[in-house]
């Protein structure tokens, strides 16, 4: 029998072509690949896993639907509409009681996907978390990463055992082959020799094959590049769990009564324990787990609850971690852009009246996500989101002076008298934009 080196190629090609199929089937199994990132842009902000937060906790969420006796498939209904669900369905009006912050619809999601993000949610085991809070989906992150190292680790090896397993195949048949048939054995060639013979002879298919790997490789080298300091869903652990849910969402308290010097100072501004105590020295939480948090902003006042509650003047710093970063030569106002502009915090922020955990980099998907928020493409706190934005941003609606401060009072001068470009540019969409003003001069925000 003889056996030829074509069919030796063959024999490695399909031998390959499996283990590449493994390579993207085993991963799979493990971590749903679209569920994890439709939980992630649709779900994370208000859903955690294994813990309630401004909406239930979703693992087994499907067996729980089912054992409250609910209507096949409702659940689907439920999250492309609940209010549908809701007059559809007595349990989903049961379910709709559990809290009062309405949950987004997301009619676009087909059965398909919504049916994805469960079986990812259902395949997470669940991780003793350390001391400190941390994102849920962070440490199913490193765990991901982590098995997916050693599945390539693996595959090497693999792929190794098959090369010298196919290479000593082959040697040994052509050996057999030349005996029966009488023939003159051949030198017997190091595997460098045979791979360099083999590239010569099918030196098409391996330049081709060169090529592709080296544009590959520079694509990704470009890729990693541009997710250099890009710092979306960002979340440092906290020394309180502060649930901006319940101060911002179901008590409806204004980010600027902790955040007061938002509309008159460069910084939004750390909310001083005296703010806190305004409420808090009256309200010392309703669960053990409440009452820790808050017990710490009593250590950082020197307040001592007990009796009539005293101030005992041993006071205790809170050492707050900052979530938004900006490089040093970059230069950025919160005034000037909440009072002057008129942004509402949500642009930048998330809504907040939904976040149960610690303040995080909201991605650019949960943004676009918010109701009136303007629909931007670039990561968050990276230069494009900026430009991206004042491209966009109109500096007022209707009148220029619609603000009644004078703001624009040299805007509207300029029109008038006669910049023609500024003009023509208003009148084009009707608009003036921060763009048009010249919020794209690189020393609007560096120096």
């Amino acid at each position: 029998m003889k056996i030829s080196s074509s069919q030796v190629l063959a024999i490695f090609i399909k031998l390959s072509i499996r283990a590449i199929i493994i390579l993207f089937i085993i991963p799979s199994f493990k971590s749903n690949g679209q569920g994890e990132a439709l939980f992630k842009a649709k779900c994370a902000t208000c859903h955690q896993i294994f813990k309630d937060g401004t909406g239930p906790k979703l693992y087994q969420v499907r067996q729980k639907w089912s054992d409250g006796g609910a209507k096949e498939n409702s659940i689907i209904l439920w999250v492309n509409n609940w209010s549908k669900a809701v007059a559809a369905d007595p349990y989903a009006q049961q379910v709709s009681t559990w809290s009062p912050t309405a949950m987004n619809n997301f009619p676009d999601l087909s059965k398909d996907q919504i049916t994805s993000i469960f079986d990812w949610i259902d395949s997470q085991e669940e991780v003793v978390a350390s001391a400190g809070p941390s994102s849920e989906v962070g440490a199913e992150d490193i765990d991901q990463s982590s098995n997916s190292t050693w599945i390539w680790i693996i595959l090497g090896v693999i792929f190794s055992i098959i090369i010298l397993a196919v290479g000593g195949v082959r040697r040994q048949l052509q050996s057999t082959s030349l005996e029966i048939d009488g023939g003159k054995l051949e030198e017997d060639l190091s595997y460098l020799d045979e791979l360099k013979r083999l590239a010569w002879k099918y030196r098409k298919t391996v330049a081709i094959s060169i090529v592709c790997i080296i544009i590959g490789l520079v694509v990704s080298l470009f890729l990693t590049l541009y997710s250099v300091g890009v710092v979306e869903n960002y979340q440092p652990s906290q020394p309180i769990n502060f649930p901006h849910s319940i101060h911002a969402g179901v008590n409806g308290i204004d980010c600027k009564y902790c955040h007061n010097s938002v509309n008159k100072s460069k910084s939004a501004g750390l909310p001083t324990v005296n703010v806190c105590m305004n409420c808090h020295k009256q309200i010392n939480g309703n669960t053990p787990e409440q009452q820790e948090q808050i017990q710490k902003i009593y250590a950082a006042a020197g307040y001592d609850p007990s009796g009539a509650g005293k101030y005992t003047g041993e006071t205790k710093e809170i050492i707050w971690n900052k979530v938004h970063q900006l490089p040093d030569h970059v230069y950025f106002n919160h005034s000037q852009h909440v009072k002057v502009g008129g942004i509402d915090c949500k642009q930048c922020h998330g809504d907040m009246t939904k976040m149960d955990e610690t303040v995080k980099v909201q991605s650019i998907q949960a943004l676009n996500m918010v109701e009136g928020n303007i629909k931007l493409t670039k990561p968050t706190l990276t230069m494009g989101w900026c430009i991206e934005c004042h491209g966009a941003k109109e500096i007022s609606t209707g009148s220029l002076d619609s603000k009644k401060d004078g703001y624009y009072d040299e805007i509207h001068k300029r029109l008038m008298d006669g910049d023609k470009d500024l003009y023509r540019k208003y009148l084009e969409d009707g608009k003036v934009t921060v763009k048009e003003l010249g919020g794209w001069e690189c020393a609007k925000c560096h120096y």
